[in-house]
């Protein structure tokens, strides 16, 4: 009599890869080392943009020229009340008049002295009378404010027009070709940048988990169920997932901090299919590169047992990887060349390449068929790496060198004879 077949217990690649991801997820997810590194760049970013503003805030206050005015009472009250209507009616190109001293009748003062000796951020003196003023400073910046001292000495004299007639702007309502053109190459090398760097500081995560995970030997317990195919992808696909949620909180704190601040993206120059799209791309764009470099990185892992040996292998990974982005950028300012062809098509150059398109070329069917190459490429590289994961993480224990083994061969003779 045949027995039914009965299940075997052994679940199938996807099914064992989508439990190990959902356990990676979930253990990465709540941690604690999670915590802190959501909170690592978003501190980052936080000191940096107050440093920054500090920072432009005194060099504004530290390269704002002065100019000093030693007159008489009268004439002191007529300049400054001439600096205040010219500032109202021209903006910041009157620059500031602050008084150095207010002279009695028949006092003098030595104006080269005064420059030399004052404290506050002088870049030259007017000295004499509104009808005669004398500029002292250097030859360079008394020659650019001459016309501006003369029209503040005429406005305090009532010499020029008290109105002044405002002048209607008409600007064009679209931007040339080439403004358009050198404006979405700013986008597009932005998008690159934002995208090399997501990518590298995510990918290497998959390291650290897995050496971990050898050195207590949770990878024995995971082969001994299921397929370590099945380990290799659920793993990959984990640690992208961790990514994504990672790049949401950032996305989420950044855009809430800039659009609270009274910015938006109507500032920047909008890429040539559009920011949902551009946005869309991107997403797509860094799940192909993190699969191919992740991929890579957990082969890497495999050849390795510690953490010395992890930085050993995989720092020729990341300089070409570097590489790969210099060549996608220099590709990026030569469109239609073949240099740019060939950026598409090698894979791991290929998604900064695309990006950068996005931002400078409307078509979507390059995407396409760029987006069917990358999944061509992903796949051999997932099942290339995951053949080495296979063959490589199972093996522990120091391997013995060839040297050792000969030596062993060659005692073991001498042994016999001399018994």
């Amino acid at each position: 009599m045949d027995l039914p077949n009965r299940p075997t217990g052994r679940l199938s690649i996807l099914a064992a890869a989508y439990v190990v991801a959902r356990r990676d997820f979930v253990a990465i997810l709540f941690s604690r080392s999670f915590l802190f590194f959501l909170i690592g760049p978003l501190f980052l970013a936080l000191v940096t943009g107050v440093a920054g503003g500090i920072g432009m805030k005194v060099q504004e206050s530290a390269q704002q020229p002065l100019l000093g005015v030693a007159m008489s009472q009268h004439d002191t009250r007529l300049m400054l009340r001439a600096q205040q209507t010219l500032t109202e009616q021209l903006g910041p190109n009157m620059p500031e008049l602050v008084v150095v001293k207010q002279l009695a009748p028949g006092e003098t003062i030595d104006p080269a002295a005064t420059l030399k000796n004052s404290k506050a951020n002088l870049a030259a003196i007017v000295t004499g009378t509104p009808q005669h003023p004398v500029l002292t400073g250097s030859a360079e910046r008394i020659s650019s404010w001459q016309g501006r001292v003369g029209l503040l000495a005429a406005q305090a004299l009532g010499k020029s027009p008290v109105i002044y007639p405002e002048v209607e702007l008409a600007g064009v309502a679209t931007a040339t070709r080439a403004d358009q053109t050198r404006s979405r190459a700013g986008t597009a090398q932005i998008g690159q940048g934002l995208l090399f760097m997501l990518t590298m500081l995510l990918a290497g995560m998959v390291l650290s988990n897995l050496v971990e995970e050898k050195g207590n030997k949770i990878i024995e317990v995971l082969a001994a169920a299921i397929p370590m195919d099945a380990v290799f992808l659920g793993k990959l696909f984990a640690m992208l997932a961790v990514s994504m949620v990672g790049i949401s909180v950032w996305a989420m704190a950044g855009s809430t901090v800039w659009l609270t601040t009274g910015h938006s993206l109507g500032e920047y120059p909008a890429p040539a299919v559009g920011w949902p799209m551009f946005f869309a791309l991107g997403v797509v764009y860094f799940s192909m590169g993190y699969l191919l470099l992740g991929s890579v990185f957990l082969a890497i892992g495999s050849l390795a047992s510690t953490v010395r040996e992890v930085q050993t292998l995989s720092m020729p990974v990341t300089m070409l990887q570097l590489l790969n982005f210099f060549f996608a950028s220099f590709a990026t300012a030569q469109p239609g060349s073949l240099i740019e062809k060939a950026a598409m098509i090698m894979p791991f150059s290929s998604p900064f390449t695309m990006l950068a398109r996005a931002a400078q070329d409307g078509a979507l069917w390059p995407h396409l068929l760029a987006i069917a190459w990358q999944l061509v490429c992903v796949s051999v590289l997932i099942r290339l790496g995951a053949a080495l994961f296979r063959k490589r993480v199972m093996q522990s224990g120091p391997q013995r060198s060839k040297r050792r083994r000969f030596w062993q061969r060659s005692a073991a003779p001498a042994a016999s004879a001399s018994a």
